[in-house]
């Protein structure tokens, strides 16, 4: 397969002397821009398919019904923090 290259970026001096401080043993810096594009690229794509399974989990709860209203999950949490805070509170009396 042939090889395709990825554009060169400009960059401050002071910047490159620090991407090179971080290389490791024998690494070269074209070699640590490709990992990091790829880890990016990784990244990205997580998150699309975490933001897509999430629509499609708010979409099917809205289509069949059912879920807990939002207002009723921060109550709950509420009333956790105001209990946890008074057990806190007697604890350091």
């Amino acid at each position: 397969m042939k090889t395709a290259t990825i554009p060169p970026i400009r960059v401050a001096p002071e910047f490159r002397i620090e991407v090179e401080g971080v290389l490791e043993q024998g690494e070269s810096l074209s070699q640590f821009v490709e990992s990091a594009v790829r880890q990016t690229v990784l990244k990205r794509k997580h998150q699309a398919e975490f933001l897509h399974r999430g629509i499609t989990a708010i979409e099917e709860t809205k289509r069949v019904g059912g879920g807990i209203a939002a207002e009723v999950v921060v109550a709950k949490l509420e009333a956790k923090l105001a209990a946890a805070r008074r057990t806190q509170s007697q604890h350091h009396r």
